[in-house]
């Protein structure tokens, strides 16, 4: 039987495993290495939200030096300026620090179901596991990335606007129903309301832009695709014998600028705003995707009163129903 380790060194153990080798550079050494200013590295750290490390601290390895020497070709050949490298780079280090705590308290509980103690038999385990994982990753990000090229990815700029219909749903008495639950039933309870979303929108031809706990954003390139997705949420959520829960929703189109998977603009305010005001069950668009959606016959759409919100004192809603609903 292997004898497990002191905590000391199966963290050693493990950080040299995941890292490739054993730290055995500092900072200043690995931005001599790669040829980049200490004060550059030192920002480009911070963006990725890793621990900040003294100048005399062995934590570094020759992967680092690769990946400031990478950064730098990147910064040469014109693909980042100062401006694209701090929100990509700010974006990498968000997603992939909440991804990688995900992915260690499962590898956790696996090796506790297996009775993984002792750190070879960790590292065996992480060997069977973590390759796969991340083959999976590479995989899923160059779908994603097919897709986005698909809708015209190869011209944009980065900050060109395009005509988009919006819409939020979030879930209605959020706050009231998460105080009756434990920690554990909250998380089942909102992965099941993104899981349903995220399948709904998927399936109707809409893109995932982000869950935000008790919302989902998404978007959709048609209004009526959009409502048609938001509509079925609603009634998901209107139906008693579902676990769903009730949610609002407000849709708004018009133009919106993409940067790094997510949207900006006054288009995305709006429909953040109708939400707001959203009654349960009900969708409320804007002007916008009230004019294109008065023309499907499928659909009925009732202008209400002007209403005064955040950064909108007159904003025009109007609710959408399916014909005869």
């Amino acid at each position: 039987m292997s004898q497990q380790p002191e905590p000391e060194g199966l963290l050693e153990l493990v950080e040299g495993y995941l890292l490739g080798e054993t730290p055995t550079l500092t900072r200043i050494e690995v931005a001599e290495a790669a040829g980049v200013p200490i004060e550059v590295a030192v920002e480009l750290w911070r963006l990725l939200g890793l621990p900040h490390a003294a100048d005399d601290e062995v934590a570094f390895t020759r992967s680092d030096v690769e990946a400031l020497a990478m950064t730098r070709e990147l910064t040469e050949i014109g693909v980042l300026n100062a401006d694209r490298q701090a929100a990509l780079v700010r974006t990498w280090g968000r997603s992939f620090a909440r991804l990688a705590e995900w992915q260690t308290s499962l590898l956790a509980d696996v090796a506790r179901e297996r009775g993984a103690g002792a750190g070879e038999d960790l590292m065996l385990l992480a060997g069977q596991v973590l390759p796969r994982v991340e083959h999976l990753q590479t995989y899923i990000w160059r779908r994603h990335l097919a897709n986005a090229a698909g809708r015209g990815l190869a011209g944009f700029s980065g900050a060109s606007a395009t005509a988009l219909a919006v819409c939020f749903v979030d879930i209605v008495g959020y706050t009231s129903r998460s105080k009756s639950l434990t920690e554990e039933e909250l998380v089942d309870w909102l992965e099941e309301f993104e899981d349903a979303c995220t399948a709904l929108v998927v399936e109707r031809g809409g893109r995932v832009i982000k869950t935000l706990g008790d919302a989902v954003l998404f978007v959709a390139d048609s209004a009526a695709v959009a409502a048609g997705i938001a509509l079925a949420i609603c009634a998901l959520g209107a139906d008693d014998e579902s676990r769903f829960p009730q949610v609002r929703a407000g849709l708004a189109y018009g133009e919106v600028v993409a940067r790094l998977g997510d949207v900006f603009g006054p288009t995305v305010n709006v429909a953040s705003r109708l939400t707001s005001i959203a009654r349960p069950d009900a969708l409320l668009v804007d002007e916008g995707a009230a004019a294109v959606l008065r023309e499907d016959p499928a659909l009925e759409v009732t202008r209400l009163r002007r209403t005064s919100v955040k950064g909108y004192s007159r904003l025009q809603p109007y609710v959408v129903r399916a014909a005869g609903g």
